[in-house]
């Protein structure tokens, strides 16, 4: 077999890799055309389904606008799938657990089914690094160039570094892509009550990102030294010994660090193209998806007292003069715009708004009666409520105002806002799945030769790959159950590095180096591309409407 290239241009003769020159099957082939041509034949159904049970029938030009931007959001995903999915299948593939074609099939299927059972935590946790502004006119001009441009710039960044087979990050791309926009979106306007982007959900997130492959690296290491101390089958710790399968236990164990990381790695990357099409569904179909009309007639009464007994909070500490509707959400808008929440005037504009919010409610009597021209203020004020109420009972000062009852009067008040605006309907959850499981059969061999080969200076171990594997579900499972987005790419490769290193196999500089590189450059680069794609964007509206 022919010998693949190291890192530094040398050649590891000794080094047996696996076939990656195998295609699919021509039937396979077949498969894959109908699956992704069924995919969005069943999105296009649901949309057109979802607008007309509710009296909103799309126009072909706002149909077609929309179809576009769920392509390039889809596309994300898609280039998602085979960026990062390639780092599960690498063990498998360089251990000779399973063949290349079964390998990416098996892991494509495993991401379908971890973004089918996520929760959506985590697609509301990357939606909230938004500028508040943008958030409430998702609809405007402003909000649809802030998607057309973070998704470009995600998607353009991770093609980058998926064409010199960097194992760069899709979830660092993205975000640095949502703070681009945010900065841009400050910088270019000088009108009052806009905003940047919330510095304290970016350092929750950022915190995330930055741990987790320190995590990754350190667990791997030790897993494997704990695994050397309790288990002495010396294959284990062995190269295979050239294109054999390991033994049975091992390949199982194997087969099923492959699936773990497989089903973690839907779990949480998928939500994220999930809560960006459904920012997008906001702006084109408020009426059909702005609320969630799945909500049961006979969950509205408990919402209307948690509306009321939060108003009745929000008032003790207020002003004790009622403020007109308008006023009260300027009020509220300004307090979450500047951070400054904690006064009388934004509690009495949140005490306003809860209590027109529950008024409404009780008076239509189901989100799903709610009139298509109430619609979209109804979801801003409920969702701006949301935002603030959490800021509320995060705030130190305001805690030391409200009571404990109060506080857990507030946090039960946000959970039914949560429920009434933050919803993702099946198709939503089918498709992305679809994107992101069929990505992954798809250009994967670039980076599964980066963490096979060029990570660690010997071949990749059963016991190093169990172990990085091991570490990296166990991290990205525990990431999504906090709502946490984690790079499942940065966390398998330190753990391939980790695990090299307790093996005493050493590291390749040139390859550690690179993705060193790569994960200091996303952010400013992502960051820098969806901001000057903003700006673009924005001239080019503006340059049509004139």
């Amino acid at each position: 077999m022919t010998p693949y290239a190291l890192a530094g241009g040398e050649s590891e003769s000794r080094v047996r890799g696996p076939r990656l020159d195998a295609g699919l099957h021509p039937s396979g082939r077949w498969v894959f055309t109908a699956l992704l041509v069924g995919g969005l034949a069943y999105a296009g159904y649901s949309i057109a389904t979802d607008t007309a049970n509710v009296g909103e029938p799309m126009a072909m030009g706002v149909f077609a606008f929309l179809g576009l931007a769920l392509l390039i959001a889809l596309g994300f995903e898609f280039v998602n799938g085979f960026h990062d999915t390639a780092n599960a299948v690498a063990t498998v593939i360089y251990t000779h657990s399973m063949p290349a074609p079964l390998a990416v099939v098996w892991s494509g299927f495993f991401n379908f089914l971890g973004v089918m059972l996520s929760s959506g935590a985590v697609a509301y946790s990357i939606i909230t690094l938004l500028p508040i502004d943008l958030m409430l006119h998702v609809g405007s001009a402003g909000g649809f160039a802030m998607i057309f441009a973070l998704l470009l710039a995600a998607i353009l960044w991770n093609l980058a570094t998926w064409a010199v087979g960097l194992p760069n990050s899709s979830s660092h791309a993205l975000i640095g892509s949502i703070l681009g926009v945010g900065l841009a979106n400050q910088l270019l306007s000088s009108a009052s009550g806009v905003s940047g982007v919330d510095m304290a959900q970016v350092r929750k997130v950022l915190s995330a990102l930055l741990f987790s492959p320190l995590i990754g690296f350190v667990g791997a290491l030790m897993l494997l030294l704990v695994m050397k101390r309790f288990l002495k089958d010396e294959r284990l710790y062995r190269e295979p010994e050239g294109n054999a399968r390991p033994p049975r236990g091992i390949r199982a164990l194997l087969i099923f660090t492959c699936t773990a990381v497989s089903f973690a790695h839907g779990g949480n990357d998928g939500q994220k193209g999930m809560g960006l099409i459904m920012l997008i569904l906001i702006g084109c179909a408020p009426t059909a998806y702005a609320l969630n009309r799945t909500l049961p007639e006979s969950a509205m009464p408990a919402f209307v007292r948690s509306a009321d007994v939060a108003s009745a909070a929000y008032a003790a500490h207020g002003t004790g003069f009622a403020l007109p509707l308008d006023r009260a959400r300027a009020a509220v808008v300004e307090g979450v715009r500047t951070k400054k929440i904690n006064t009388p005037q934004v509690y009495e504009g949140l005490s306003t708004l809860s209590h027109d919010i529950g008024d409404r409610i009780a008076n239509y009597g189901a989100l799903s009666r709610v009139p298509a021209a109430i619609v979209p203020n109804l979801r801003n004020d409920m969702y701006l409520v949301l935002d603030s109420t959490r800021m509320v009972t995060k705030d130190e000062g305001a805690k030391s105002r409200f009571t404990a009852a109060e506080i857990d009067s507030l946090n039960a008040y946000a959970g039914q806002l949560e429920r009434g605006t933050r919803y993702i309907p099946l198709w939503v959850k089918v498709t992305v799945a679809l994107a992101l499981g069929l990505g992954t059969m798809v250009g994967w061999r670039r980076i599964v030769v980066t963490v096979g080969e060029r990570i660690g200076k010997t071949h990749l171990t059963y016991g190093m790959g169990a172990s990085a594997e091991l570490m990296a579900a166990a991290t990205i499972l525990l990431a999504e159950r906090f709502g946490a987005p984690v790079s499942t790419t940065h966390i398998l490769s330190s753990g391939v590095a980790g695990a090299s290193v307790a093996n005493g196999a050493g590291l390749q500089g040139r390859t550690v180096r690179n993705m060193a590189l790569a994960w200091v450059l996303t952010l400013p680069v992502a960051m820098l591309l969806s901001g000057s794609l903003y700006w673009l964007l924005l001239k080019l509206v503006a340059g049509l409407a004139g």
